[in-house]
């Protein structure tokens, strides 16, 4: 295990302590944990792959679902300027859509984000190509007219704002009625409205050669899986990182910086929904928000075919932690583990300085 710590680290040895076990309870060919307190960062690698760490630390890693948090930044960012509100049905964004069920009508855009649309988790004929070749990536085909051909065919399973129901499908359609919107491409949106001014220059959408782009493994552990496009379902899943760049990310949001994104980034924090038995799961506009010492925990996990992702904050101690991995198989238990390393820093920091 190689330690690489930015010049102006704590280096304490309490959170040292926990960073190490925690890389101990991820089982991965490559693990890469990153922290920041007060703007001071940690970033330390492991794994059981020959990968020098060097690489680990500066390659971009595949996010998963934690793209959503991105387009959910984009959208309230679109908001603030007045190019759309949340309460917009999502067809009056979408004029190609073709002849579609009336029940479509009154999704809203804040319905797409909140996972409350009542859109099932994936269309129907991209659901049966996963299930039917699990190895295949169904999505790196799948266009934007073949999902609004499979968009214009649902039909919600719940009214609309009742229920919260997990969906990729709902992402991908907001991030369609978004770039529709704006006139331009979800990838050149993001990128202009997000990961410019926050100066995430490791994060892209797609692989290029400007930097090394991590690669999973199947369940031998050697066999690699590629990278995964992710076709009309970029916003749902597309975004690649270095770990570097998503302590930016998690710092935008503890800190905003001055500009048009300063107020995007405080409203994605502020709870809107409340979900589960007795209503006890909260959400915000796009993280999990979990209760905790000096005030709650906002987190968000993603997964491809090969990586693992995790980020989260407690604005309260001003922490915040990413993990991420290639992984063997199906899991490599790195959201549990990033999970309670955050936890923990929280309260040992809330334990220590409680007016932080």
């Amino acid at each position: 295990m190689t330690t690489t710590a930015h010049p102006t680290t704590t280096g304490e040895p309490t959170e040292r302590d926990l960073l190490t076990r925690t890389l101990h309870r991820i089982d991965a060919p490559d693990v890469v944990l990153a922290v920041t307190r007060h703007g001071r960062r940690t970033l330390l690698s492991a794994g059981s792959s020959p990968t020098p760490d060097s690489e680990r630390l500066a390659s971009r890693y595949e996010l998963g679902s934690l793209t959503k948090t991105f387009t959910g930044l984009l959208l309230a960012d679109l908001c603030a300027q007045g190019s759309l509100r949340l309460d917009d049905p999502a067809i009056a964004h979408l004029p190609n859509l073709p002849h579609h069920h009336p029940g479509l009508d009154t999704i809203t855009l804040g319905h797409l984000i909140t996972h409350t649309s009542g859109l099932p988790r994936l269309p129907t004929d991209l659901l049966t190509g996963a299930v039917l070749r699990p190895r295949h990536n169904s999505y790196a085909h799948y266009d934007t007219a073949r999902l609004l051909h499979a968009f214009a065919r649902s039909r919600p399973r719940h009214t609309p704002g009742t229920r919260w129901n997990y969906s990729n499908f709902g992402i991908a359609i907001l991030g369609t009625a978004l770039s529709t919107a704006a006139g331009t491409s979800f990838p050149d949106l993001v990128t202009a409205r997000v990961l410019t001014p926050l100066g995430l220059t490791g994060t892209v959408l797609a692989p290029n050669s400007t930097t090394a782009d991590a690669l999973g493994h199947r369940k031998d552990g050697t066999t690699p899986v590629p990278v995964s496009p992710m076709g009309a379902f970029a916003p749902a899943a597309a975004i690649r990182a270095t770990a570097d760049n998503i302590l930016t990310y998690l710092e935008a949001h503890l800190a905003p910086p001055p500009g048009p994104l300063a107020e995007p980034l405080r409203q994605v924090q502020e709870p809107v929904l409340r979900r589960g038995l007795r209503h006890r799961d909260t959400h915000t506009l796009t993280w999990f928000h979990h209760p905790a010492h000096g005030g709650p925990l906002l987190f968000h996990a993603g997964a491809t075919f090969g990586q693992q992702a995790f980020a989260g904050y407690h604005p309260a101690t001003a922490t915040g932690v990413a993990a991420l991995a290639t992984r063997r198989g199906n899991d490599c238990r790195l959201v549990p583990a990033a999970y309670d390393l955050l936890h923990s820093l929280a309260e040992n920091a809330s334990t220590k300085h409680p007016t932080v």
